[in-house]
């Protein structure tokens, strides 16, 4: 790909590679999407009497790898690279993260949108109690909590709450003020989704931990780039056809957003009302995506960069913006020197390899030069499972 980087201008418009060596960086290989409609549960509010029985159990599972299969492929295809042990624990986060996603869309107002959310609150206390509602979501997610106890780890119930209350702040679309506004909700969802999953292994590793950061931080920015058509053209309440791991990013309201950062709109010239208009377009939208996209394609080459570092015994070259938050407060002895950290990125490398996929995507988005509403990138790159098997075997994401 070539890596230098052509000026902006505002016509004629010639396709615009990437800054940064990398460009778009490696593609990524994964199969055709499939649609989906999912039924809510029927009986979500119905307490668990007793200890779950092995039906139950294995009707949970396949009901959660059917949602990943049918709304969160990439997820799906990337099962295989997960641990056996922490695997439940995987398709579990997933499949919730696709729930919570869907709850803007699958209800009518945002009041009715806080009380689904505050089930979620509800059925995570008790799953990680062990005592879970009969809904399939909230069994599995207590089976792998007792899985994570019995090999010695534990689930950080802050981090689910996280995940729901996120969501709810978004529930109608408000605008990002900021690029910075974007990295935060990508922080506190897919990021804090990969920590959960880290400590499914278990594993408790502040160098873990500040890789997936900036690996969630990509994919949750182009999670919100892949939804701006769907949030700007909602019309009737979206089922979720098969958005891939960036499924869910499209919140109900059914009055158009442009959820591109206010501050990136403005040095673009974006106006929402010129989108509504004129689509894909509209004065400076191109310019606009194309900062965003820059923006999330910077943190994986930074996760990249990260992992190089490591390998090669020395320090991560800077700093994790997050390691004085309560939770990722390990002890010396977890976190390690640096050849123990190696070890820990090797061991949590499958956790990472959603980076694979948000590459892929990217690539998409600069060959369609930043046409968000360009179709082609509404599908899941065929390639992704044969990129998957690439990065795995030689350890480059």
């Amino acid at each position: 790909m070539n890596t230098s980087r052509t000026a902006i201008t505002a016509a004629p418009r010639v396709a615009r590679p990437l800054r940064n060596q990398h460009a778009f960086g490696h593609g990524l290989n994964r199969q055709a999407c499939r649609q989906c409609v999912r039924k809510y549960a029927t009986d979500v509010d119905q307490p668990a009497s007793g200890a779950v029985s092995h039906e139950e159990l294995a009707r949970a599972r396949r009901y959660c790898l059917d949602m990943l299969r049918k709304s969160d492929t990439p997820s799906s295809l990337l099962l295989p690279y997960i641990p056996t042990q922490a695997r439940d624990a995987y398709i579990a986060l997933r499949a919730f993260n696709i729930e919570l996603a869907r709850t803007a869309d699958t209800t009518s107002t945002p009041t009715i949108g806080a009380m689904r959310l505050q089930f979620h609150r509800d059925a995570v206390t008790k799953a990680l109690a062990g005592q879970p509602p009969k809904q399939p979501i909230a069994v599995l997610l207590a089976k792998a909590a007792g899985d994570i106890s019995d090999n010695g780890g534990k689930w950080s119930k802050s981090w689910f709450l996280r995940l729901v209350d996120t969501r709810e702040k978004y529930l109608s679309n408000p605008p990002y003020p900021s690029i910075s506004a974007v990295e935060s909700y990508a922080e506190n969802t897919y990021s804090t989704l990969m920590y959960l999953t880290l400590q499914s292994l278990p594993m408790a590793s502040l160098t873990a931990d500040h890789v997936a950061s900036h690996i969630g931080k990509a994919t949750g920015i182009a999670a919100v780039l892949r939804g701006l058509p769907l949030l700007a053209f909602p019309g009737p309440a979206n089922k979720h056809s098969n958005q891939g791991q960036f499924a869910g990013d499209v919140g109900a309201s059914r009055q158009g957003a442009v959820m591109l950062p206010l501050d990136i709109m403005a040095e673009a010239g974006v106006r929402e009302e010129d989108v509504f208009r004129n689509g894909a377009d509209a004065h400076g939208l191109r310019d606009a995506v194309f900062t965003v996209a820059t923006r999330a394609n910077d943190h994986l080459i930074t996760a990249r960069q990260m992992l190089t570092n490591i390998r090669k015994g020395e320090d991560a070259g800077h700093e994790f913006e997050h390691q004085d938050e309560e939770e990722h407060m390990y002890s010396p002895s977890r976190s390690g020197k640096p050849e123990t950290q190696a070890q820990e990125i090797e061991r949590a490398f499958g956790v990472f390899m959603p980076a694979v996929a948000t590459q892929l995507w990217l690539d998409r988005l600069q060959k369609a030069d930043f046409d968000i509403f360009n179709p082609k990138l509404r599908v899941t790159d065929w390639r992704l499972p044969f990129r998957a098997f690439w990065a795995w075997n030689r350890r480059k994401l």
